[in-house]
């Protein structure tokens, strides 16, 4: 696990649990670019440039400040901030439990943070996780990390209690502007498409999921490299285009039965050939016995 990126305490009610925060995720398959100048093709360097002293100034020496008024600034150290008069810079006070469901993860989760508890407040950590995972309830504090404070939310997952970072209600958009219409849907399309949803249902698998950006990317360089032809992508199909959505569905329907059906014969074809393959083996086994 690498370093810890803060240390603090974690309390409801009466109950205090020092503990430390990790990243709980990483980007792996990030693509970076670098900038180009178009005539020589050679990285373009971004220098940080004082104006009043006409000089470049090193990313080392460069420091924080606030403008207080038009020109004037103060100068705000790491020491400073660590000063900060706020309990929420020193502690996550949790002022409350809901249910998972009142928070609308598409909108309102940011970040997520693993909350490992110091050795002895183990006791007291496993109680609010097992607490939590137990009532389906997620805790509700406020917490200052870097430079601001957040809404965060804390439940169980995995073991382990995570933080979550939320948007502040006034940072979400509304979808007033947003211009969609309300059509009426017929129940025969409904349940078709309920049909449809059922069929296609599984259950969450992440590692199933691999990012292929970046190796689109490699090979997409390596043909310009080449100064190979570059093939695209193809057109997504159009036919589904609804002009007439219940032949679309009953047909999105019978290609899932057909997966589905081909699927289990795969799984049996599997199945089968694992029983061959045992029966062979204890033939032989057998034959070198006698």
């Amino acid at each position: 696990m690498p370093r810890s990126i803060w240390r603090g305490v974690m309390s409801f009610g009466m109950v205090a649990i020092p503990v430390r925060m990790y990243l709980a995720t990483e980007s792996t398959s990030k693509v970076s670019f670098n900038l180009l100048c178009p005539e020589h093709k050679s990285r373009i360097k971004n220098k940080r440039w004082c104006v009043e002293g006409d000089h470049e100034v090193a990313w080392s020496e460069v420091v924080r400040g606030y403008e207080y008024e038009k020109g004037s600034y103060v100068e705000l150290t790491d020491e400073d901030l660590e000063k900060l008069p706020l309990r929420s810079s020193k502690a996550i006070d949790i002022s409350g439990f809901v249910e998972k469901s009142d928070i609308a993860e598409e909108l309102y989760i940011q970040s997520a943070y693993y909350i490992e508890p110091e050795k002895a407040a183990a006791k007291p950590y496993a109680l609010l996780k097992k607490t939590l995972e137990k009532t389906g309830r997620v805790a509700i504090a406020k917490f200052a990390l870097r430079d601001r404070e957040r809404l965060v939310s804390i439940g169980g997952h995995d073991g382990a209690l995570v933080l979550n970072t939320l948007h502040w209600p006034d940072e979400i958009r509304s979808t007033e502007d947003l211009d969609i219409d309300n059509p009426s849907v017929s129940p025969a399309e409904l349940k078709m498409a309920e049909n449809l949803v059922n069929m296609m249902a599984t259950k969450f698998e992440p590692d199933e999921y691999k990012d292929e950006y970046k190796k689109a990317l490699v090979e997409l360089v390596e043909a310009k490299v080449e100064k190979r032809e570059v093939i695209e992508a193809p057109e997504p199909e159009a036919e589904t285009t609804v002009v007439d959505l219940m032949a679309a569905l009953k047909a999105s329907v019978e290609k899932a039965k057909k997966a589905e059906q081909a699927g289990g014969r795969a799984k049996r074809g599997g199945h089968e050939s694992l029983v061959h393959k045992k029966t062979t083996a204890t033939k032989e086994r057998r034959k070198k016995a006698s």
